[in-house]
């Protein structure tokens, strides 16, 4: 944020644009089962006061965000390879909340906790500014049309909500699979006076855009494209100030 003094809630969010879309699916006899099993152990439920970090993950360790996580396959993967620190994970569709779940009781993962909520509320309620090490945003909902533009997830606002409850020298991850929504991550992640862009990358088309980090896995999907020509672009971005 330009003013170090002001507050990420203070800060104007069309009521309209939240962090998620509701999408259809029902929730299988396995993800149901992980949901009565271990939702009781690894999901938080939504409050509008201060989460207490340390006292959620059994331990006090670095903290990420993760905003949308899908069916959970590379927030698995992620928190397998990283055991140090703590993964706290927004996702309203609940069949990929069963799914995660799943995951974590097959493979034995201790360090992810699950909010079933909308991203924008947890942010403003229950994260404290300067609480979080990163945050990833990965494959975000493109709404490709133009006059739906107005509906992504990653645009000024929403942006400095993140930043305000980042530690300096925390980092924003995100990426994507669609060109057009790639360059408006990077444009509005630049405009932010507070993060600065880590990718070493200065020239051509993937000017701005970072390496894969070697923690985020390639999910089936991803490699489905990749294999069809289709690009994916990671940006890395910290918070300097």
């Amino acid at each position: 944020m330009s003013d170090s003094n002001s507050t990420p809630s203070a800060i104007s969010f069309p009521k309209r644009i939240k962090s998620y879309v509701l999408r259809a699916g029902r929730t299988t006899t396995g993800q149901a089962k992980a949901l009565a099993a271990l939702g009781p152990q690894f999901t938080v439920p939504y409050q509008d006061t201060t989460l207490d970090l340390a006292a959620t993950f059994g331990r006090a360790a670095p903290v990420i965000l993760e905003i949308g996580f899908g069916m959970g396959e590379s927030t698995a993967h992620i928190a397998g390879v990283r055991p140090n620190d703590n993964f706290l994970c927004s996702e309203v569709h609940m069949p990929g909340v069963g799914a995660l779940l799943k995951r974590i009781g097959e493979q034995d993962i201790q360090n992810i906790r699950i909010v079933a909520h909308d991203a924008v509320e947890v942010l403003d309620n229950m994260l404290t500014p300067d609480s979080l090490d990163g945050v990833h945003i990965f494959f975000p909902d493109p709404w490709h049309k133009k006059r739906h533009h107005k509906r992504r997830l990653i645009q000024d606002a929403f942006v400095a909500k993140l930043v305000g409850r980042l530690k300096i020298g925390g980092y924003l991850h995100c990426a994507t699979d669609w060109g057009p929504y790639a360059e408006q991550i990077r444009d509005v992640l630049t405009a932010n006076p507070n993060l600065v862009n880590t990718s070493s990358q200065t020239d051509g088309d993937r000017a701005g855009y970072a390496d894969k980090p070697s923690y985020r896995p390639l999910t089936k999907f991803e490699n489905r494209g990749l294999k069809l020509g289709h690009g994916v672009w990671d940006l890395v971005f910290k918070r300097a100030t």
